[in-house]
């Protein structure tokens, strides 16, 4: 019995490791911003979101098509990387202001049985798991400087113009490395080794000389 009892719990952890989770699915919720225009560009970012992608279409909305505002939301993993899009967007664009407002959101978690028993029908496990959410709002015109999360604007440093100049000096340096031939040694400091050379061969070739006739 006592091996059946050590057996038990092995079958209970593999039945546990046949389940995949299928579907996630974040719990609709109004963003916390009174006032929004209804048509806003929600950005929402996702866990395996490309910034490149994110910042390529946030651009394209703000400048091409003129909005005055937008918002980034992430929430879990995304945390991170929401906040990462919201500073580029500033040093981008510049003069924006900002509200930050941090709470916490219900995802739903469907995991799928893959070996259910037979005759049991799908076995499906619903979990409910609350993270940590981020939403920031970014507005070119002003903001109620009053509410909580508010940041006024940053002057704009032009990161597109820093990130240009510094890739192109360590392109410059490195093809100067490059294509830089090696200096030709000086005829002076040539003359010199070359006579160094001479006098250590000839002390070589003295003992040497030196040594066989000491043999014989």
């Amino acid at each position: 019995m006592a091996a059946e009892g050590g057996r038990a719990k092995p079958v209970t952890q593999s039945r546990m490791e046949n389940f995949r989770k299928v579907r996630t699915s974040e719990e609709e919720s109004p963003l916390p911003f009174p006032d929004l225009p209804p048509d806003v560009v929600e950005m929402k970012v996702k866990e395996g979101s490309k910034i490149r992608n994110l910042m390529n279409f946030a651009m394209a909305q703000m400048e091409l098509k003129g909005r005055r505002q937008i918002v980034f939301s992430g929430c879990g993993r995304a945390v991170t990387k929401t906040i990462t899009c919201v500073e580029i967007m500033k040093r981008k664009l510049g003069g924006l202001h900002q509200v930050t407002k941090v709470r916490y959101k219900t995802l739903l978690e469907v995991w799928e049985n893959q070996d259910p028993l037979p005759g049991s029908g799908a076995q499906n496990l619903t979990v409910h798991k609350n993270v940590p959410s981020i939403c920031i709002l970014l507005s070119r015109d002003p903001l109620d400087p009053n509410q909580t999360g508010y940041q006024p604007p940053e002057p704009r440093h032009g990161l597109e113009p820093q990130l240009g100049q510094a890739a192109e000096d360590m392109s410059g340096s490195s093809s100067k490395g490059l294509k830089r031939p090696l200096p030709p040694p000086h005829e002076e400091l040539l003359t010199k080794k070359l006579q160094v050379q001479v006098s250590d061969g000839q002390r070589a070739s003295g003992s040497t000389d030196h040594q066989a006739d000491h043999h014989h």
